[in-house]
């Protein structure tokens, strides 16, 4: 059973925006909040509190509001609430007395109150010649309990035939509609497709808390997500190790899936397919990289990331998934995430996909190198291969390559 968020979803921070409001400045593209050009320290959750009040600054922010889009839903006491707020006013010199930046409004929530105006942050020029970027889709938030009772939260955007993403990692379905890293595949495929996608276990609005992190657990999450939407036949799109959840799901329900697609895929991860001491060094050191530095404020660790996921981004790019990284899952769950990513296998599963595939994959793809695409090739009988002019394991918004995707996967669809 499901039960509903308000539609359309609350409004979330653009990376690319800052707030000013009398001598601050909240800049959501830098993660900082700066007084008089010197930067404050806070804490991230109490980043994210103030600036999910000041971007719905035209109204009150109720607690569960706050709750889900904070902590992800997952159950904490309004003490650590109570908490933040104070420190988000101690940050600003505000109090629970004069209330200048933040309303309480007792027994609801909160509300900014400061008079803000939109900027664009320091260092990142105006755009000169080009339009108003499109309007985020209008999404449907809903939540449905997995086999061994976690909360998922999915999301439906657009109209049409149905379309299913299968999860993979490092995505927020109330931020990813506003952020550079994900806003365009929203935005894109929701077009002319009633576009279904959800976060998985420990990661965005779904449950942080999950005792079993397996690979299984992400194939039957997916089958509660489908089986909560009443889906019966439908296209499904695995993107970086989801497509591993995809392919797995498409070998176990060919009733339902009629297409495969899949990007920046692989059967095998990075443990298994290591064979020699290099790789598996390579592979130990994205578990290294997550424990050090994944909830430091120095972003030095995590854009080791950013330089294999968008090695070609811009330097705003790479600050939008810094953010990402730090908005969409916890140090641990990182860990957790990397070292069961590293023991997927696949092939088997792979070779007993009998629905017609179409994989996607960047000629010089950073993370996952272009062999692992050609190697899902080999082993789907019904596939096609399409080698995209990138760099990237992600595609940007802006690189050619992106539209090359749109395009092919619309034709496909359209077969």
């Amino acid at each position: 059973m499901s039960t509903s968020s308000t539609e359309p979803a609350p409004k979330s921070p653009s990376s690319g925006r800052a707030w000013r409001f009398d001598d601050f400045v909240l800049d959501t593209a830098r993660y900082e909040l700066r007084h008089d050009g010197s930067v404050v320290r806070v804490e991230p959750q109490v980043f994210d509190v103030m600036t999910h009040l000041i971007s719905n600054n035209d109204r009150f922010v109720t607690k569960e509001e706050l709750f889900d889009t904070v902590w992800g839903g997952r159950f904490v006491g309004e003490a650590a609430l109570t908490s933040r707020i104070k420190a988000a006013r101690r940050a600003l010199g505000d109090d629970g007395e004069s209330q200048r930046y933040i309303r309480t409004v007792r027994g609801r929530g909160y509300q900014f109150v400061g008079t803000i105006a939109v900027d664009q942050p320091a260092g990142v020029p105006e755009p000169v010649g080009q339009p108003e970027p499109a309007p985020p889709p209008r999404q449907h938030i809903a939540f449905c309990r997995a086999a061994d009772g976690v909360r998922l939260a999915y999301a439906v955007a657009g109209e049409g035939p149905p379309l299913v993403r299968a999860a993979n990692w490092m995505t927020h379905l109330g931020y990813d509609i506003e952020s550079p890293v994900w806003r365009h595949w929203v935005r894109d495929l929701a077009a002319g497709h009633q576009f279904i996608r959800y976060d998985e276990r420990g990661c965005g609005l779904s449950d942080w808390e999950a005792g079993d992190f397996t690979f299984e657990n992400w194939v039957t999450d997916l089958e509660s997500v489908v089986d909560a939407l009443g889906l019966e036949r439908f296209p499904l799109l695995g993107v970086s190790q989801g497509g591993a959840v995809a392919v797995a799901y498409a070998a176990r329900h060919p009733e339902q899936v009629t297409k495969l697609i899949l990007c920046s895929a692989y059967a095998r991860g990075r443990a298994v397919r290591a064979t020699n001491d290099e790789e598996r060094r390579a592979a130990a050191l994205d578990l290294d990289l997550a424990r050090v530095g994944w909830g430091r404020d120095d972003p030095a660790f995590r854009q080791v990331f950013a330089a294999q996921f968008i090695p070609d981004g811009t330097r705003a790019d790479w600050e939008a998934f810094d953010h990402l990284q730090r908005r969409t899952t916890s140090p641990v769950n990182a860990v957790r995430f990397l070292d069961e990513f590293a023991r997927i296998d696949v092939r088997d599963m792979a070779e007993r996909v009998s629905c017609p595939t179409l994989i996607l994959h960047s000629r010089n793809d950073h993370r996952v190198p272009m062999r692992f695409g050609e190697e899902l090739g080999a082993l789907i009988p019904d596939s096609r291969l399409v080698a995209l002019s990138s760099n990237n394991h992600l595609l940007t918004e802006s690189e050619p390559a992106w539209q090359v995707f749109r395009e092919e996967l619309s034709a496909f669809l359209a077969e």
